[in-house]
């Protein structure tokens, strides 16, 4: 079988922070950027993957959510409890470095973890946490 990562969504609630976070700070290339009904849609990767993409999506555009429901994403968003991205570097103290340059919500410094990973952790405007460990 041959199956390969497309794209996966995380929620905003802010589209041009959170442009900002993925383009400025991460350096993820603008793959696409839609506009419908007053909410926006973009999709972002890293230029060295161009086959696997993040697409930034507001979470109120999901079909068949309830009012209730869309009010429990957004107190999770807040709360930086609803969505989770796992990225990978070569070079964690140098990435860290930059990330942490750019006001950005540090969550955890890079850490030897007891499961055998170095990693950091901060938060995108929407409060998704982003994990960044060292490739091996």
């Amino acid at each position: 079988m041959d199956i390969t990562i497309h794209a996966s969504f995380l929620p905003h609630n802010d589209p041009d922070a959170s442009l900002a976070f993925y383009r400025d700070t991460l350096g993820f290339e603008v793959r696409n950027d839609v506009g419908y009904g007053g909410m926006r849609w973009i999709t972002v990767g890293p230029p060295n993957q161009p086959g696997t993409s993040i697409v930034l999506a507001p979470p109120a555009a999901y079909p068949g959510i309830t009012d209730e429901e869309r009010r429990t994403i957004a107190e999770m968003m807040a709360k930086g409890t609803y969505a989770t991205l796992l990225l990978a570097t070569r070079d964690l103290a140098g990435t860290f470095e930059r990330v942490q340059r750019r006001e950005v919500e540090i969550v955890q410094e890079p850490t030897d973890q007891p499961y055998g990973v170095r990693d950091c952790a901060i938060r995108d405007p929407a409060g998704n946490l982003i994990r960044i460990q060292q490739l091996r």
